[in-house]
């Protein structure tokens, strides 16, 4: 809930501040924040996006991973997992995912499902690493997200460092930067734990199920919570002075060389995990 204790944010501040930590026209910027973490933002969360397409102006792209709303309960989907009853109904009945209707998850921050509902996004079709983009490269980023592997080659992750992208941070915990399980899916590890899923999905307008594996985001490719390590990577980047940080509005912030950071991660992933 907002409250007083909480700073007056407004969108002219939020713009300087973006630039201050090092956002530039023209970039591609994948966003994981905290709304709240911001402050009493004038105007709602709405401001937040517009502050950066001002930012970045029309020549830039604004991205966020959006997956989607009911991949929290499709996790289980043919598992048995609920009550025979409840598994049956879901089974028949669950609606499938639609790229242009499905909600994002707004777990990952509110900010998901208002960039999403954007006008002119782009979303890719994958139903549980989709990805929302607004800008230039909206639709490049976006299209053709492979349905096997969708952290990997091909995905908009691997398409964020191909044009020498960022993550930014608006204090949301550097353990949520999903750029790692791309790292994740290029580090050259044996035995790395595979998820197996099948999810309703629309295609040709007809409900469908696929099947689909990827590296498991979830438990890890190894005996590690990732989320443990996914922020033991990136205290060490900042540590060994690359990225940059600083405030936007009250949040602690962080802007990262998606590339750089991919690159830095593999190395460390070797090192510590192999």
């Amino acid at each position: 809930m907002d409250g007083p204790e909480l700073p007056i944010i407004t969108r002219s501040r939020l713009v300087d501040d973006l630039r201050r930590l090092g956002v530039r026209p023209g970039q591609v910027v994948m966003l994981h924040a905290s709304v709240k973490a911001i402050g009493w933002i004038v105007g709602g969360p709405d401001v937040v996006i517009q502050a950066l397409l001002d930012v970045l102006t029309p020549e830039g792209t604004l991205a966020m991973y959006v997956s989607w709303e009911e991949w929290e309960r499709a996790l289980v989907y043919g598992v048995d997992w609920f009550p025979e009853d409840r598994r049956r109904a879901y089974l028949e009945e669950c609606p499938p995912f639609d790229p242009v209707t499905s909600r994002a998850n707004r777990k990952w921050s509110v900010l998901a499902e208002y960039l999403r509902t954007w006008p002119g996004a782009c979303r890719s079709h994958h139903p549980t690493a989709s990805v929302a983009a607004v800008g230039s490269r909206a639709r490049w980023i976006t299209e053709n997200h492979p349905l096997q592997y969708g952290y990997g080659l091909g995905s908009p992750w691997a398409n964020l460092c191909e044009v020498r992208g960022h993550v930014l941070l608006l204090g949301a915990p550097l353990k949520t930067v999903t750029l790692l399980h791309h790292a994740e899916h290029m580090v050259k590890l044996p035995n790395k734990r595979i998820a197996r899923n099948k999810v309703p999905v629309l295609h040709d307008g007809q409900r469908v199920c696929v099947e689909f594996e990827e590296l498991d985001t979830c438990e890890g490719i190894r005996d590690r919570d990732p989320e443990e390590y996914f922020e033991t990577i990136a205290q060490e980047y900042l540590s060994a002075g690359r990225g940059h940080s600083g405030e936007v509005g009250a949040a602690p912030s962080y802007l990262f060389d998606a590339a750089d950071l991919v690159e830095f991660a593999i190395q460390w992933m070797e090192r510590t995990l192999g």
